[in-house]
């Protein structure tokens, strides 16, 4: 339990954070990676070039000075960090590591002005939320399908569209596999050669029944100068017949009980999680709206299971090619939903930033909607 006055001093530095949170973040990430440069085999390098993962990390910092007397509102921020951490398998000794290089980088950067009752406040409060992760973290380490990185056998690599593959997984034990929630992700383990580190990243689940095995889908990512370095080593290298290594499923993103309508909106591959949901919910009998945004009919991936849902009265699809058709607007989306659905998005950074502002310009509660970016979800500013 943390002290009042540790509390109002760590409230005091809210202004600071909002003014130099990305800043020590920066600071932060750089100086850990030089003393224990072995977390590289970890962290998203790509995130960290583009800034995504220093903003993310400053916005959480900042949620909990701003909720440091009622922490179970950062909560749910927490466990969708936490499903990360675990599929990541950041470990409680990795925790003092991260509060010590937290502490340096808010000295470096706020100097004289971090005074020893706010690093004093801040070390005790770090400890405090770090033992929040722990614990959370702990139970989804007991509740994990299988430890650490497992080996897999690929028996099916499937086209879905022009940058799609499908990868479709065995345990190479040639154990059984539990079914897996609609909206969940693994984590992918590889070491392109010619790198240093080992990279990991999360891909999401195509279906829920795993009879056949796990079905995860992956876009080539060719856009920009950071360019996927994993997703292009999937594509480029891993055929029928190779291992890889993968944790068990995690992630928060998953359908809850409700009596409203859906509404599914995905972006490129973000189809592929509420692709599971729909086979989800579907079965169920709800009614369901499912409008995806590609760049033109050739990136719509999963055109066979979709066209399996054409005689199916309760869904309906709606597709917006933005070759053609521009974003997803005000004045299409007003068409197709009408502000009772319980919504579920899924899509870059970018186009997530996107949706949240077109929502709230129709009236669109925030508790109605429910997203997942392909990036750390707290690096979203809308």
């Amino acid at each position: 339990m943390l002290s009042q006055a540790t509390r109002d001093i760590v409230k005091s530095t809210v202004p600071v954070l909002e003014q130099h949170g990305t800043e020590i973040t920066t600071v932060f990430y750089a100086h850990m990676f030089e003393q224990h440069p072995e977390l590289l085999n970890i962290f998203n390098k790509t995130n960290q070039k583009l800034g995504r993962q220093q903003n993310a990390l400053a916005q959480t910092v900042l949620a909990a000075a701003k909720h440091i007397d009622h922490l179970e509102a950062i909560v749910p921020n927490v466990n969708q960090i936490a499903h990360k951490h675990r599929a990541l398998e950041i470990k409680p000794e990795h925790y003092p590591i991260v509060g010590e290089n937290l502490i340096y980088a808010i000295k470096k950067v706020l100097g004289e002005a971090a005074t020893p009752e706010i690093i004093n406040a801040w070390t005790e409060a770090y400890g405090v939320i770090a033992d929040v992760f722990i614990q959370m973290e702990a139970e989804m380490y007991k509740e994990a399908e299988w430890e650490g990185f497992k080996p897999f056998k690929v028996v099916r690599v499937k086209d879905e569209s022009e940058h799609i593959k499908s990868f479709t997984v065995q345990p190479a034990d040639g154990k059984s596999l539990k079914p897996v929630v609609a909206g969940q992700y693994i984590t992918v383990k590889v070491h392109p050669e010619g790198d240093d580190n080992d990279m990991l990243r999360h891909y999401s689940i195509c279906s829920t029944d795993t009879s056949k095995g796990i079905e995860f889908a992956v876009k080539r990512d060719v856009a920009g100068e950071e360019k996927g370095v994993v997703s292009n080593y999937l594509h480029d290298n891993i055929k029928e017949g190779d291992e890889i290594l993968l944790s068990a499923p995690a992630g928060e993103f998953v359908v809850a009980d409700t009596d409203k309508p859906l509404a599914f909106i995905s972006g490129g591959v973000g189809m592929t999680p509420v692709m599971a949901m729909l086979h989800e919910q579907a079965a169920k009998g709800k009614d369901i709206k499912f409008i995806h945004s590609a760049y033109d009919r050739n990136q719509v991936p999963f055109k066979d299971e979709i066209a399996g849902f054409h005689n199916q009265d309760n869904v309906q699809f709606y597709f917006n090619y933005s070759e053609s058709a521009g974003r997803l607007t005000k004045e299409k989306l007003s068409e197709i939903l009408n502000g009772n659905e319980e919504i579920y998005m899924c899509g870059s950074v970018s186009f997530m930033e996107g949706l949240l502002a077109t929502l709230d310009s129709m009236g669109i509660k925030r508790e109605q909607i429910h997203f997942e970016p392909f990036g750390p979800k707290m690096s979203i500013t809308v």
